[in-house]
């Protein structure tokens, strides 16, 4: 257990003191730069591949017309706005990726110092409504700040209790797209269980379309990640996986896994079963 309450393998790395920093500069520079933290580029191409087709399909029409639509004689206003989740955000890096395109070098740059970070210099590529959802409340006030998040809620998911969590509950049923990236090694395996059982069920019978981009890490909590794609599978249809890299290993991770220098990353995208 981390000072912050966040659960982690005692043998990866605990970064809570930048967690709680008021931007994502710190953030930045000792874990995007320092660790190579290069995985949002392979969550982007996974997102590009799998999700942002459909998503386009969906939203065409809608306020944020596309190119396509309008040359084809489409009008704005009839189609819809997704429900966009990040779950356990942070400072909303994945997001920067799925959502607004941007490369591990762009996000980079744009939190490269305490003014740029401000303001994230790239659009939507969709329109979508951001929700951020993280234990950490600096964090979540600067994701709304720069315009990352429409909504926030700063909870501490492994207490199932309260109020807070049962808000979760309804906005993963909600929820048109989930992204839950090199964060459920954090989570309760109960914890788990409700909020994708919550949003494979997608509202109730009738089911809306919904798709979930999640992340593995290794060498880290292997059994406990076993066990999290039971869960993934038993509720939802699995749609593609890859391999990557996803940051260099720290110094005390390299103690602990001797001769293993990177963290890896396995990429999942599943999707709500058919009602």
């Amino acid at each position: 257990m981390s000072n912050t309450g966040v659960k982690t393998d005692e043998k990866k790395q605990h970064f809570d003191d930048i967690y709680v920093e008021s931007t994502p500069v710190p953030y930045k520079t000792r874990i995007l730069d320092a660790l190579d933290y290069i995985s949002d580029d392979f969550n982007r191409q996974m997102f590009d591949a799998h999700i942002l087709p459909w998503a386009k399909t969906v939203t065409a029409h809608g306020t944020s017309l596309s190119q396509s639509a309008a040359a084809a004689g489409f009008k704005e206003g009839n189609g819809t706005t997704l429900n966009f989740v990040d779950l356990c955000s942070c400072f909303g890096n994945t997001t920067m990726a799925t959502v607004y395109g941007m490369s591990y070098d762009a996000i980079r740059e744009n939190w490269s110092d305490e003014e740029k970070c401000r303001t994230i210099n790239a659009a939507r590529r969709i329109p979508v409504n951001v929700t951020g959802i993280d234990i950490s409340m600096p964090a979540l006030d600067y994701g709304v700040g720069a315009g990352l998040y429409d909504e926030a809620i700063c909870t501490n998911l492994n207490e199932r209790g309260s109020a807070d969590f049962a808000q979760v509950e309804q906005v993963m049923g909600d929820a048109d797209i989930l992204l839950s990236t090199a964060a459920l090694v954090y989570l309760d395996l109960e914890t788990i269980e409700i909020i994708i059982e919550a949003f494979a069920n997608g509202g109730g019978s009738g089911k809306k379309e919904g798709y979930i981009l999640v992340n593995f890490l290794n060498p880290f909590a292997l059994e406990k990640a076993d066990d999290t794609k039971k869960i993934l599978l038993k509720h939802l249809e699995f749609v593609g996986s890859r391999a990557t890299r996803h940051r260099r290993m720290s110094e005390l991770e390299q103690r602990n896994y001797p001769g293993e220098e990177w963290s890896l990353l396995e990429l999942w995208v599943l999707k709500r079963r058919s009602a």
